[in-house]
């Protein structure tokens, strides 16, 4: 699965064999550095994102981040 926004790739990592949910890599477009990770968080019961370092996103990156996670099942 791949899902691509104005600036940011969505990209899904390869399962390991028990984990029951997906973990996408989450990459800059023109660069394609990773930025952080869209993963299960089980004690929110939710998908949540884990940015990898410290950065700064625009309101439209953080809408399109939230976009991806509202597409997953």
């Amino acid at each position: 699965m791949k899902i691509e926004y104005e600036y940011l790739r969505f990209v899904e990592k390869p399962r390991p064999p028990r984990r029951k949910t997906g973990i996408y890599s989450c990459r800059n477009l023109k660069s394609d550095t990773e930025l952080g990770l869209v993963r299960w968080h089980g004690p929110w019961r939710q998908y949540c994102y884990f940015p990898i370092g410290q950065a700064i996103y625009s309101a439209g990156c953080l809408q399109d981040i939230a976009d991806f996670m509202t597409r997953l099942p």
